[in-house]
């Protein structure tokens, strides 16, 4: 199959180029949107966003653009987001709360988002059999079990960094083939699982670089 052969850069771009369509699918009066404009307004150049869509089909008409609404749609199948997808979070702390609460009001505020997350996970047994927002926390040797249950393709880690290769040994185990990461530890998983870290504090550190009077 011809996608299997398109770079994660490619990948990463495309929910890019999607914020920016629904943002002006929104508006009734805009129809149209040149490949100039998208890319004006993903951060990247027009070339790279013809270049990036082109391996995916033909979606635009030369001198005319694309349409917003149509495009929109390609790009949430390409992305697999025309259906929900649920998502476990392993780590009821603070930044965990905080993800899931806002995965909740991003639901909540916009139907056509379709990133659900469905359980939270924790190992502290005061917070077993709570709710958060509606979410139900339960124990992280019930992981397993709900994955399946409750249909589970996608998990975020939010545990400290001593934990996180255990919970994503249990997630691959449970059989999740997405995991992303905000452990501070880099971790490892087979092949065949995919996953994606985000470090808040290397990020930081890396800004503050640019802090030169």
């Amino acid at each position: 199959m011809r996608w299997k052969k398109i770079s994660d850069a490619v990948i990463r771009r495309l929910p890019l180029y999607l914020r920016v369509l629904d943002e002006l699918a929104a508006d009734p009066n805009v129809q149209l949107i040149s490949s100039q404009e998208l890319g004006v307004r993903a951060g990247v150049g027009p070339a790279l966003v013809r270049k990036d869509l082109a391996w995916f089909g033909e979606f635009g008409k030369q001198g005319v653009g694309y349409e917003v609404r149509f495009l929109r749609d390609e790009l949430r199948r390409i992305l697999n987001l025309d259906s929900e997808i649920n998502v476990a979070l392993v780590g009821a702390g603070s930044l965990g709360i905080a993800l899931s609460r806002y995965n909740q009001k991003r639901r909540a505020e916009d139907n056509s988002f379709t990133l659900n997350i469905a359980a939270l996970f924790d190992s502290d047994p005061k917070k077993i059999g709570t709710e958060i927002d509606g979410v139900m926390v339960y124990s992280t040797e019930e992981l397993k079990e709900k994955v399946t249950e409750l249909d589970i393709r996608m998990a975020i880690i939010t545990v400290p960094s001593e934990s996180a290769q255990k919970v994503a040994d249990a997630l691959v185990e449970a059989g999740v083939k997405a995991i992303l990461n905000f452990a501070p530890v880099k971790i490892g998983v087979p092949e065949g699982v995919h996953l994606a870290s985000a470090d808040l504090s290397l990020e930081l550190q890396r800004l503050a670089y640019y802090l030169r009077d």
